[in-house]
């Protein structure tokens, strides 16, 4: 099973689960053994296997500094961390995603700027994916270390559906738009999605404001411009896609269709859509389900395709470029050293990379290209590897980057523009209200 997203943000149906490895121990906020730094995030198999498997083999190897491990499910976590923030008694190292959120904490003092300690450290700096520090960076200031690894998003197809209908993939948004009745005459869905989960959706609003504007034309609703998603390329972007809706794209009943249950990923595998926009983790799903799918050479998969006229580059790419630890800065001074001590010597060590190249997922450290061959996904997990080095630009998921005010209303907004109940400068409209909270 590889890394999902819906682990990563915290999009599956959750309950607490304080199932900390016995090895770890189980922990509280902060305040607790100044020898002893607290540490939570997700659980959830194969990668809570992984970053409990990286603070066990850390306290094995520094006796007199350890880390307490907690695990929550997603949605627990979500609502456990924002209070023990809120509440002063955050754990010593705080899991997480960056962007929006982060931000919040800079703002509200409750997380320690890094960027003195990764200039004391610049190997650190220099061995990871350049493109994971965007999300980590809030005014120009490190406070997040990038770890884990890269999930762009990624256009999957099935080769065999291709073969049948006699087409072939996509290489613009003109030939999508083309495949559409082609698809539909042989009663195969052109794009699988589980739109109940809106952020599926998202996906494909992320590309079409790159490739027709560039990443500059987002840039600008993050960063508070006013009126920003009524820029003419996001007006284009919107009106793209429900050109795409309109046409019969998307499996009908999409909407009713969730990502949680996977059902999307089997239109996929069964032969009942050509085609998925989904992220780089779907191919560990469809390693895992889909039977002989992916090992028969069934899954072919590409970045997505240049809009004609577009001033996006091709390169370009959106989804996650890591994931990210912060220190608390309510912990205590020796905590806090644990904390750093555990970044520099225990994260993304050669054990951890050759863990999470196991589960399917591309590390972030450069160096891992290398044991990328070896793995018997080699093709693809070399092509995401190749889509995170070269990308000009990797967008964080919109979801992420923006407040969680603002991405709640983005997620809302995109549904109904989905279901053709809004208009694209309705959708402007409403989001052009939020910019900035």
């Amino acid at each position: 099973m590889a890394l999902s997203r819906r682990t990563l943000l915290g999009l599956a149906a959750a309950a607490p689960a304080s199932a900390a490895l016995a090895a770890c121990g189980s922990s509280g906020p902060s305040g607790g053994d100044d020898a002893t730094a607290t540490y939570w995030h997700l659980s959830g198999q194969p990668q809570e296997g992984v970053r409990t498997g990286a603070a066990e083999r850390f306290n094995k190897a520094n006796p007199k500094g350890q880390i307490k491990v907690t695990t929550f499910e997603n949605d627990a976590y979500k609502t456990r961390i924002k209070t023990a923030i809120g509440a002063g008694k955050a754990p010593t190292i705080i899991w997480g995603w960056g962007g929006g959120t982060l931000r919040t904490y800079v703002k509200a003092g409750q997380v320690d700027d890094l960027t003195p300690w990764f200039a004391e450290h610049p190997d650190l700096k220099n061995r990871l994916l350049p493109n994971s520090f965007g999300p980590a960076t809030v005014d120009g200031k490190i406070y997040a270390v990038p770890t884990e690894s890269v999930e762009p998003i990624v256009l999957f197809y099935n080769k065999k559906v291709f073969a049948d209908v006699g087409v072939q993939p996509p290489r613009s948004w003109d030939d999508i738009m083309a495949l559409v009745p082609r698809f539909n005459a042989k009663g195969i869905a052109p794009f699988a999605l589980g739109g109940q989960s809106r952020w599926t959706n998202m996906m494909w609003l992320e590309f079409l404001f790159d490739r027709i504007g560039g990443p500059e034309v987002f840039q600008a609703a993050y960063d508070g411009e006013k009126d920003a998603w009524s820029h003419p390329a996001a007006i284009e972007a919107l009106t793209k896609l429900q050109d795409l809706v309109k046409a019969g794209g998307f499996i009908k009943g999409f909407s009713s269709i969730t990502a949680d249950s996977n059902a999307d990923q089997a239109l996929l595998y069964t032969g009942r859509a050509a085609m998925m926009l989904h992220g780089s983790w779907s191919y560990g799903i469809q390693q895992t389900e889909g039977k002989n799918f992916v090992s028969g050479g069934g899954l072919g998969f590409m970045n997505f395709p240049p809009v004609e006229g577009g001033k996006g580059d091709p390169s370009n790419s959106v989804g996650n470029p890591a994931q990210y630890l912060s220190i608390s800065s309510k912990a205590s001074a020796e905590q806090k050293e644990i904390a750093k001590k555990f970044f520099a010597t225990g994260v993304l060590t050669d054990e951890e990379v050759k863990e999470w190249i196991d589960t399917g997922a591309v590390p972030l450290r450069k160096d891992s290209q290398r044991l990328l061959a070896g793995s018997r996904s080699s093709e693809f997990l070399e092509f995401v590897y190749g889509i995170a080095n070269n990308a000009k630009s990797f967008s964080q998921s919109w979801d992420q980057a923006l407040s969680p005010t603002a991405a709640e209303a983005l997620l809302d907004n995109i549904t109904k523009l989905f279901q053709l109940s809004i208009s694209p400068q309705q959708f402007a409209g409403n989001l052009n209200k939020v910019i900035g909270t």
